[in-house]
């Protein structure tokens, strides 16, 4: 095994790290689901890549805009700084085949259930595919995973860092 590379965890967004009460987008409407802050601080501990890849229609509906997007990572990275954890780079797709904005209508490779957001951060960054996996809270995210070929956790509430604490465990083993 190439020791340079390092597993990753692939964070779905709203409904995994975050509530999803629907169009999440302004820092203040950001509320953590249980453990999510220390599940990702687990997995920058453990020495992996923490990503979040997050289909965002919202912006394609016209709700909110990309700059938008951008301020609330912006916010969730300043909260997960105050308590040692990182995301190291989040992928969203703006895009919807049903779009209300012309500019965002269209099939995208990077929306979820498609592999794309993964698949572009597999090749920008030193990831350890074989020991990686996606935790998402619905089939698309897990479809996407496997497109991807990496493992994957359906989340559906209660303590994400239990789950990934699991999975971290499981995943980690020899080669």
């Amino acid at each position: 095994m190439n020791r340079l590379l390092r597993p990753a965890v692939f964070f779905d967004r709203d409904g995994v790290l975050n509530i999803d009460d629907g169009y999440v987008h302004k820092p203040e409407d950001l509320r953590w689901n249980e453990g999510a802050i220390a599940a990702v601080k687990a997995v920058n501990d453990a020495g992996w890549y923490a990503f979040v890849v997050t289909n965002q229609a919202g912006v394609a509906h016209g709700r909110y805009s990309e700059k938008h997007v951008d301020i609330f990572h912006r916010h969730m990275d300043r909260e997960l700084a105050g308590q040692g954890a990182h995301i190291d780079e989040y992928v969203y797709c703006p895009f919807h085949p049903d779009a209300k904005l012309g500019a965002y209508r269209k099939e995208s490779p990077n929306r979820k259930p498609q592999p794309g957001m993964i698949l572009e951060l597999l090749a920008r960054w030193p990831v350890d595919a074989a020991k990686s996996f996606l935790v998402g809270d619905k089939q698309s995210d897990l479809l996407a995973a496997k497109a991807a070929s990496i493992g994957s956790y359906l989340y559906l509430g209660g303590d994400l860092h239990r789950l990934i604490m699991e999975g971290l465990g499981a995943h980690a083993a020899p080669d």
